[in-house]
């Protein structure tokens, strides 16, 4: 009996305590809150616009810090805008915005459209506006074909983004990973850094941009080093459930053989390769807790056990051709199966928000390693 009175006592302060950190951010109708970890994918962002959309539309969970790395980190940072000025319901907006603007038909101006392709694209794509770009950025490195540096991406970030309101918002933290191009490290920017130099770097794509320098340092696309980060959440937040939404799929039930779905597959692999080194560094954490090897708690010094979650984009739908789409009707398409998909988490597994893990690590972050064991001796008569 006693036992299960303590259950009770400890769900119900567990309760309490989420619906005051709810309130906190600005979600007043919330009962649990959760970090965010958003995956690149270029025009496939729009499924993560999706999740998030129907996050702040269901009211019971609140959001509290977010991490994104390259289209990843666009919808970060629109979404951070929108908590900082308004709340939910101006980041369903600002984010619905940026994706009218951001579509084939949204109006802008051909280079700022040209520059959107860019970012959606892993490729250069056929049917651009500017054929002639992809044909040379096959040649021609952005240095050869841009040597004046102009990206309009960088004013239409800076169109929809209050940068002075992200960095004031300390309710929560914003990380935003880049790709050091001089020793490949992966540089985690924080909220108080945050600007639209820090989100072009981390978009920015290697054939088609030229690096983005910041503080003398330049910087290529975070993907490549951190898609998303998850290791800032062991001590940022005292928030200890992380709902990662990746874009490309782990695995694939069969072996590519053409050429187009080869270059698809190593881009997944390539992408989908510092979030599984990070889970894998989680896993560890979590043991070292556990033991008593790493302190728990808020303070300096201390660390967080995370609760992982993960909404996973059909690999069905997850192709290069599909990220080089920017017709709205496609955005659209996209952002419904990502409802869908955030409404299928939700009615599953919202009870164990705020209790445990969603992914087995096991499964997902465990190296396979070689059995190195001497096979047993043969009994000779």
């Amino acid at each position: 009996m006693l036992p299960v009175l303590l259950s009770k006592a400890f769900t119900a302060l567990r309760r309490r305590s989420g619906v005051s950190q709810a309130r906190r951010l600005g979600f007043a109708d919330a009962s649990k809150c959760v970090n965010l970890a958003l995956q690149g994918g270029g025009a496939h962002g729009a499924f993560t616009w999706g999740v998030v959309d129907q996050l702040l539309a269901d009211g019971r969970v609140a959001i509290d810090s977010i991490s994104g790395a390259s289209a990843g980190a666009v919808n970060a940072v629109m979404l951070a805008d929108g908590l900082a000025r308004g709340g939910p319901e101006e980041a369903r907006q600002r984010l619905a915005d940026f994706w009218r603007a951001a579509s084939f038909g949204g109006g802008l101006p051909e280079l700022q459209r040209e520059a959107i392709e860019r970012l959606f694209a892993f490729v250069p794509r056929q049917s651009s506006p500017a054929p002639w770009l992809g044909a040379l950025s096959r040649y021609w490195s952005p240095y050869d074909l841009n040597p004046l540096n102009i990206n309009p991406l960088k004013n239409l970030i800076e169109r929809f983004v209050d940068f002075a309101a992200v960095r004031g918002d300390a309710r929560r933290e914003l990380f935003i990973s880049a790709t050091n191009v001089h020793n490949g490290d992966q540089r985690v920017f924080s909220r108080d850094e945050m600007s639209a130099d820090v989100v072009m770097a981390s978009a920015c794509l290697p054939l088609m941009f030229q690096a983005v320098e910041i503080d003398g340092v330049p910087y290529w696309d975070g993907g490549y080093s951190g898609n998303p980060s998850v290791l800032p959440f062991l001590r940022a937040t005292s928030t200890e459930d992380v709902l990662i939404v990746q874009i490309n799929p782990i695995e694939r039930d069969s072996a590519p053989t053409s050429a187009r779905d080869i270059m698809t597959r190593l881009h997944e692999l390539t992408f989908n390769a510092p979030l599984l080194a990070e889970l894998r560094a989680l896993k560890l954490a979590e043991r070292l807790i556990t033991a008593g090897g790493l302190p728990r708690g808020t303070a300096p010094g201390h660390y967080r056990r995370i609760r992982l979650h993960r909404i996973v984009m059909d690999g069905a739908t997850s192709d290069d051709r599909g990220k080089l789409n920017n017709d709205y009707e496609y955005f659209d398409r996209l952002r419904q199966l990502g409802q869908d998909a955030a409404r299928r988490f939700l009615a599953q597994h919202f009870g164990d928000i705020g209790r445990q893990s969603t992914i087995d690590l096991q499964a997902d972050a465990a190296p396979k390693w070689p059995d190195r064991r001497p096979a047993p001796a043969k009994n000779i008569a």
